[in-house]
């Protein structure tokens, strides 16, 4: 039994508090980067690879950091450093992204304000793991969706109501609005001043008072990993057979990517089966190696839940603004307004999460964690797919309540589903390998949207949310492998 003392509901609104600051963040990126690249000259078909910092920082730093802060004790605590740190950083990215003077620039903000949310996004996912009992995790996790719909709401609606209150919504070609700038200036204010309170407001456990009150799976024993080098063989030789392919018959060069990332995993692999130490890549990689299974099972439900999302993120804009305002040009009224119209649509997917993070609860009692989740992504693949056969944007908003349900049910039910499978000892880093199944997917469409639009859609951007619409549902089926986890009830009494 866990000797961890429930929190109150203040206790555990102030411990995550500070997500409605990173979401304010990550909502602006989302809804405007894309935006602010082909305001700078950037190309449509150019966009996911300019989107590639995103996925790869994730990738990297969130294991990094989730093992780092495992490991991590100072007056500021176990996981408040990173909060701060990445706050600092992403606040300063944020006041230069929207005054960046050249594409190369805005593309290295990218990287840098992503890998800065990142810092502090992957300790606040092991924060609730650290200083809640099993019964009030699903709580503090909804808490947490609760501060995602809140904060990306009115982040992505921003430039929008700036708009309406007269701030000059077109700039001179080449130039970013006023409405865009001024969000990303007040969203630097909110982010700061959010983490800074949870930091103030919430003291963290000792080490050695989580290790008495440890109440996940044991660590277990080191795992066997003298075989990993067959399954690294195989991901080298398929990374260099592809490399190989796209220099041969003169590939997309987005392709490189992903024949690269797959050669690296590869070689990472055979060596992991040969070394001998404990140092943090060999923890983090033999950790990735033997992860519990119904990670290994969660890793197809998050893999097509996020290629639909990065899909959705990435070209949104260009979509609504070319398909329904009928401008690709980025200094037309016509462009801007749809451009507005689609930080609107992004409100209202985020808004929407807010009540069906409520409603999400109710679902899981009567049908159980699996059947939610795969009604959840249905209702947003149903909401996806809409967008190649309505005419009126204005409809577009029912088919962004769909994707509100699914965004919610994706931040919420795969941890409910798999929290109980973590050990304490390696909260932070199982959390960040937890990520890699929603980057491997971002990265794989930030590689493929591109050419996949050019050969097969004549560079339409909607058509990449109608990929993104069929892949949730083949996420919401993979759901159907994934065992309920012993926690269910403690889930459904949240």
């Amino acid at each position: 039994m866990s000797n961890k003392p429930n929190l109150s509901f203040w206790q555990i609104w102030n411990m995550c508090f500070g997500f409605l600051g990173i979401q304010f963040g990550f909502a602006l990126q989302n809804a405007n980067v894309s935006r602010i690249f082909q305001t700078l000259g950037a190309d449509v078909a150019d966009i996911p690879v300019l989107w590639i910092a995103a996925p790869l920082t994730g990738l990297i730093v969130q294991p990094i950091i989730g093992h780092l802060s495992d490991h991590t004790w100072n007056r500021l605590g176990r996981r408040r450093p990173y909060f701060l740190v990445g706050a600092v950083l992403t606040t300063l990215a944020l006041l230069w992204m929207p005054n960046a003077p050249a594409l190369w620039i805005a593309a290295g903000l990218l990287w840098i304000m992503d890998a800065s949310i990142n810092i502090s996004m992957e300790p606040f996912r092991a924060f609730v793991g650290d200083q809640l009992p099993p019964r009030q995790r699903p709580l503090g996790y909804a808490m947490q969706s609760f501060f995602i719909g809140v904060g990306a709401v009115v982040a992505s609606a921003l430039p929008w109501l700036l708009a309406r209150l007269g701030v000059a919504n077109v700039a001179p070609a080449g130039g970013v609005p006023d409405t865009v700038k001024y969000a990303f200036y007040a969203g630097a204010l909110v982010l700061l001043g959010a983490v800074l309170w949870t930091i103030v407001t919430s003291p963290e456990y000792p080490p050695q008072q989580l290790r008495e009150q440890a109440d996940d799976a044991p660590a277990g024993t080191p795992a066997d990993t003298s075989r990993a080098w067959r399954f690294g063989a195989t991901l080298l030789g398929l990374g260099v057979a592809l490399l190989f392919a796209i220099a041969h018959f003169g590939l997309e060069k987005e392709l490189y990517l992903l024949g690269g990332g797959l050669a690296v995993f590869g070689v990472l692999f055979v060596w992991l089966a040969f070394a001998r130490g404990h140092g943090m890549v060999q923890q983090v990689m033999s950790d990735l190696y033997a992860m519990p299974g119904p990670m290994r099972r969660l890793a197809w439900v998050q893999f097509f839940s996020w290629f639909a999302l990065f899909a959705m993120w990435i070209y949104t804009t260009q979509g609504v603004a070319q398909s329904f305002f009928g401008s690709t040009d980025t200094s037309t009224a016509a462009y801007n307004e749809g451009a507005n119209w689609a930080g609107v649509l992004f409100a209202v997917y985020n808004g929407v999460a807010v009540p069906a993070a409520v409603l999400i609860p109710w679902m899981v009692r009567r049908w159980g964690l699996r059947i939610s989740h795969l009604v959840n992504l249905f209702l947003g693949g149903a909401g996806l797919l809409s967008f190649v056969v309505l005419h009126d944007a204005r409809w577009l908003v029912a088919s962004m309540v769909g994707v509100g349900f699914a965004w919610a049910s994706i931040l919420s039910l795969p941890y409910a589903l798999l929290s109980d499978n973590l050990p304490a000892a390696k909260m932070g880093v199982y959390m960040g390998i937890f990520n890699f199944f929603i980057v491997i997917p971002q990265l794989l469409a930030a590689s493929v949207l591109g050419l996949l639009l050019k050969t097969f859609f004549h560079g339409q951007p909607v058509w990449a949310l109608a990929l993104g619409g069929a892949s949730l549902l083949i996420a919401g089926l993979c759901t159907l492998r994934v065992r309920e986890p012993d926690a269910t009830p403690a889930m459904q009494a949240a």
